[in-house]
């Protein structure tokens, strides 16, 4: 029986990492500059390069990508993106003095009920960052399956 228990959030876990569902609400479109637009007509995300995301607007919301309640929105899981989404997002950060960070994916966790999930959930994925100089690593959680207007979290710099 305990067999069981472990192995449901574990089933879980993989279906929700590894599965696409297309919402039709995602579009890519590349501009005359060569940026491509991602997510929703209201949210879209411009890539800088196949890597990295442009982000535009610094939070002042000091949960923004801290707190399990106010993720970094990246999308993509939809078109089977989203841990890709994450990594263009993290891979436009640096630290407060432009310090280049690392990352580290921690795993899964936090479920919350989303349209564009699997049977209308998902998980949060938890990361560790960190750079030179930080006494202990910083924790982002990151929203694969939900996109909105992306922000540098306090305490981050973009990446030049």
């Amino acid at each position: 029986m305990k067999l069981k228990l472990y192995l449901i959030p574990i089933a879980f876990l993989a279906i929700s990492c590894s599965t696409s569902k297309n919402t039709g609400s995602t579009s890519n479109i590349t501009s005359a500059k060569g940026m491509v637009d991602y997510g929703s007509p209201m949210h879209q995300q411009k890539l800088l390069d196949e890597t990295t995301f442009v982000i535009a607007e610094v939070s002042e919301d000091k949960t923004y990508g801290y707190d399990t309640k106010n993720p970094i929105m990246v999308g993509g899981a939809d078109k089977s993106e989203g841990p890709l989404n994450e990594r263009r997002f993290l891979n436009a950060l640096a630290g407060p003095n432009g310090e280049p960070i690392s990352y580290h994916r921690l795993g899964s966790c936090c479920s919350f009920q989303s349209k564009n999930g699997m049977m209308g959930g998902g998980l949060l994925d938890k990361y560790s960052i960190t750079y030179e100089g930080l006494a202990e690593p910083i924790i982002l959680y990151i929203n694969m399956y939900d996109s909105d207007k992306l922000k540098v979290p306090v305490g981050f710099t973009l990446k030049q």
